[in-house]
């Protein structure tokens, strides 16, 4: 079962980074060219958002079933580690972060009046959440 979810979050990364990076550039180019706010941008950006939210959910559960995410905090030594450190506190705590930001863009475009402004919101917390999500990737895991 465990190597099932870690195969399912490092797969579904991949998804999730795409998907974000193409909502980025859709509701910029939409916010530049100064075009109307349609259901389908709406659509695209809620896509970029679920699957954001899915990959939360796998990781939480990664984290709470795997033989060294929470274990690592309680053995005491992960502060002094920087491959353990970012493994039990900065990967989880940070994509948590991410995600919030994420959400909040999405929620905060739903609620504004003009068709800039809720491209405005989703691209720029999108692409903080972004930004975010690829500091703390454990890049010697993933690719290697």
């Amino acid at each position: 079962m465990y190597t099932g979810i870690q195969h399912l979050h490092s797969g579904l990364a991949y998804l999730v980074l795409i998907a974000l990076i193409i909502v980025i550039v859709l509701m910029l180019i939409g916010s530049l060219s100064g075009k109307e706010f349609t259901e389908k941008d709406r659509k695209i950006a809620l896509i970029a958002f679920i699957l954001s939210h899915v990959q939360l959910l796998v990781g939480l559960i990664l984290y709470f079933v795997s033989p060294i995410g929470l274990s690592l905090l309680q053995g005491g030594g992960a502060m002094s580690d920087p491959i353990a450190r970012l493994t039990a506190l900065e990967h989880p705590l940070i994509n948590i972060i991410a995600i919030a930001v994420i959400t909040i863009g999405y929620s905060r475009a739903k609620k504004l009046s003009t068709s800039k402004a809720k491209f405005r919101s989703i691209y720029m917390m999108y692409a903080i959440g972004l930004v975010l999500i690829l500091s703390r990737i454990p890049w010697g895991n993933w690719l290697g």
